[in-house]
């Protein structure tokens, strides 16, 4: 999964978990991005699995609720 994949995969997940809509999820993702919470995603492409996503969407959310 590339980088942007990965982003959009965390956005998915929050909109499919936690009920936000679109925009909210695209919202806290860019947020967290102005943050740096990505930066080693974009690093290491490596980390950037399914399994990742959902933890990373996990924190997210709670984060930039």
């Amino acid at each position: 999964m590339t980088y942007e994949e990965h982003l959009d995969e965390v956005t998915t997940l929050i909109t499919e978990k936690y009920g936000t809509s679109d925009e909210d999820a695209i919202r806290m993702v860019m947020a967290a991005q102005a943050d740096d919470f990505f930066t080693k995603h974009d690093d290491d492409p490596s980390i950037c699995t399914l399994e990742r996503a959902g933890r990373d969407a996990k924190i997210v959310f709670k984060k930039y609720k």
